[in-house]
């Protein structure tokens, strides 16, 4: 696993630092947009997140704050370290790590990734192509999903702020990052697919 590039001295508790992360996808990555409640059927393409003004293909900062952060579903903290300290970690990066802005497009070749239209399950401006599957639940209960994926290659940049604090060090959330991108990713079917490696962190 290469290290991500860096010229810094990595931050400990005193200062407030701002980097830049960039993220190498290493694995398609699969969206499931959730439409706000359980009776919404959303299409396809609506499954996307995408910039509205130019339909850039994007991941919200929540949903990045969430692999750093949930208690109730697998993020890195939970998935990678101690059961009985993780918590304590999600919590300390809830408290202290900030993303600089709400919406981060995906971008192939230094341009964003623009979604077109889904013709036949594929879209030919972006590459993406929708999956069908069927998942089960309790009791053998068929669920068909319908989920669109964007193929490799991508990339995510952000801006990322560390706060001054007692509670995690800048090493740990690099370390985050990095295990969390090679043992789960991002997206939805994490595992399978969104994962990635920090190529970027200056």
């Amino acid at each position: 696993m290469s290290e991500p590039k860096t010229s810094l001295k990595l931050n400990r508790h005193g200062e407030t630092i701002r980097r830049k992360v960039t993220l190498c996808g290493t694995r398609p990555i699969m969206f499931d947009r959730y439409a706000g409640d359980n009776d919404t059927k959303l299409e396809p393409d609506q499954k996307l997140y995408l910039d509205p003004s130019s339909r850039a293909i994007g991941l919200p900062a929540a949903n990045i704050m969430s692999f750093l952060t949930a208690h109730n579903t697998n993020s890195a903290p939970k998935r990678l370290r101690d059961k009985r300290k993780y918590k304590d970690i999600c919590n300390a990066c809830l408290s202290f790590v900030q993303l600089d802005g709400d919406f981060f497009s995906f971008t192939r070749d230094d341009k964003p990734i623009v979604f077109g239209s889904f013709v036949q399950d594929k879209d030919s401006t972006s590459g993406c192509f929708v999956r069908r599957e069927v998942a089960r639940l309790d009791k053998g209960i068929p669920n068909p999903k319908v989920r669109p994926v964007l193929p490799l290659p991508w990339s995510l940049t952000f801006g990322l702020t560390i706060l001054p604090n007692k509670e995690i060090q800048e090493q740990e959330i690099v370390n985050l990052f990095v295990d969390g991108g090679a043992a789960i990713g991002l997206g939805t079917f994490r595992g399978l697919f969104g994962k990635f490696e920090v190529v970027d962190w200056t």
